[in-house]
């Protein structure tokens, strides 16, 4: 294989690529003997049928897919022995290529910029830790302690309020009718709280153990047997207890059903959940803020054919119109984009970062978590929508990069109070409101970098390449 790359403007180069008709001949053999073992055909041997028949029958598919082969093959080491790295899809252009012939093709590609990763150890971020006051510490247990549910039986003849546990069984009907799912046991209603069917445990309001009280509620849009939504239905519901809520008392028993130590202990602990709870909203303010340090570091030329895919996402539901008068703008946003998503590329590769399959599926298993009882469906989604996996595992990547920064940069380490930090959050939270309020109008779009893929090895790698023209 002959490779000669010229470069014709800025960061656009042509590589031409010549390989002789011995070394395509020799490609085509090989095919040729490959399918000859699979090939059955009448009046030969399975593997005997001769190359001349075969070529007849199949000559053009087994020529095109060697083609295809070749050509993958060839433009991936010629782009790894020059140490390109191309910006988008290169195209081809074929100049000669056919069966007992040479193949030689152009391949026009736009070249990523040269990045020059200043010394990370100059980036600073705010790294805080929030102090929290005894005083927040014990108001936190108290939330706690009263969100426990303690609730005692009371006399026979108390009536059953707001707040107060009432314990029944039920059957219910419909025009007289009994219905599926009409009939339950030692179901539990906090009075005043509506959760079983809207208008409900008003009803039982006033009620007393031993007690037989009849219902009449409207079965909920959404009940599970869909002919029954929406129906009048009585409920004869018996009452078997009532119980108030006492309250909890703060002490070492308390502490450690909630598995501290003791009352000492679990201030600590709560004490430490409310720092966390701070420190991880902070954290995300700390990306941004190395993120914009990154903003400064010096790439070379931008490619114009990645700054026009930016603005396409960035002007995605915006009408022509809107689009053009943001023109500006979204260059502006979207060559920031690229030169965040250029240089912590070029750190990954530097550090030789990968993300583990391991990795990935823990991730997936997070978004699982934070979407209870659609997990099956969040799964599915994953498994059919390979792009959708391959931005999670961009995303993991992303935080790795980020975190290794944050281990060799300046942290400027700050100790502030609850209050300072709920006012940082609050500007930063406004920040976020107003950038969405000018999206919403067409104005200006608030971006962040673009995903980043994780660099696959280029030793196992294929490079997509688009055929322009065959002459």
């Amino acid at each position: 294989m002959k490779v000669t790359v010229e470069n014709i403007k800025g960061l656009n180069k042509d590589i031409k690529v010549f390989i002789d008709k011995k070394t395509m001949n020799t490609h085509m053999d090989e095919k040729y003997e490959e399918i000859k073992k699979t090939v059955n055909l009448k009046g030969f041997r399975p593997g005997k049928v001769p190359k001349e028949i075969l070529k007849r029958q199949f000559g053009q598919a087994i020529f095109s897919e060697v083609l295809d082969k070749v050509l993958k093959d060839t433009s991936v080491k010629a782009l790894e022995d020059n140490k390109i790295k191309p910006a988008g899809q290169p195209k081809l252009d074929l100049k000669t290529y056919g069966e007992d012939k040479d193949l030689e093709y152009v391949m026009s590609i736009t070249e990523l910029p040269k990045v020059e990763l200043k010394s990370v150890e100059n980036i600073k971020y705010d790294e805080y830790s929030v102090k929290i006051d005894t005083n927040e510490t014990d108001k936190r247990i108290k939330e706690i302690a009263k969100n426990q549910n303690n609730f005692k039986e009371v006399a026979a003849d108390v009536k059953a309020v707001n707040e107060n546990l009432v314990i029944f069984d039920y059957k219910a009907t419909i025009d007289g009718n009994e219905f599926t799912g009409g009939e339950g046991k030692s179901t539990q209603l906090i009075l005043g709280k509506d959760l079983f069917i809207k208008g409900f445990d008003k009803q039982l309001t006033g009620v007393k153990k031993n007690d037989e009280k009849s219902v009449d509620v409207t079965l909920p849009e959404n009940y599970p047997q869909k002919e029954y939504a929406n129906k009048k239905a009585n409920f004869i519901c018996k009452i078997i207890e009532v119980k108030k809520s006492e309250e909890v008392k703060i002490d070492d028993d308390f502490a450690k059903n909630l598995g501290a130590k003791d009352l000492a202990d679990l201030k600590v602990l709560v004490s430490k959940q409310i720092n966390d709870e701070y420190k991880n909203s902070l954290d995300k303010l700390l990306k941004t803020q190395i993120l914009k340090e990154i903003e400064n570091f010096k790439v070379g030329e931008i490619p114009e054919n990645l700054i026009e895919e930016e603005i396409k996402i960035l002007s995605q539901g915006m009408t022509e119109e809107d689009s053009k008068k943001n023109r500006k703008n979204f260059e502006d946003i979207a060559r920031k984009r690229i030169k965040v998503g250029l240089v912590l590329n070029e750190f990954g590769e530097q550090n030789k970062i990968k993300v583990t399959e391991q990795e990935v599926q823990a991730e997936v298993q997070k978004q699982l978590r934070m979407m209870p009882g659609q997990e099956k469906m969040v799964m599915e989604f994953y498994q059919k929508n390979p792009q959708a996996l391959a931005s999670l595992r961009g995303t993991v990547y992303e935080e790795k990069i980020i975190n290794l920064i944050k281990t060799k940069a300046k942290p400027n380490k700050k100790e502030i109070s609850k209050e300072e930090a709920e006012k940082i959050l609050k500007e930063h939270q406004k920040q976020e409101h107003d950038h969405k309020e000018e999206k919403k109008a067409g104005t200006k779009k608030v971006v962040n970098k673009k995903d980043i893929v994780e660099p696959k090895s280029t030793k196992s790698k294929k490079t997509a390449v688009k055929k322009v023209s065959k002459k």
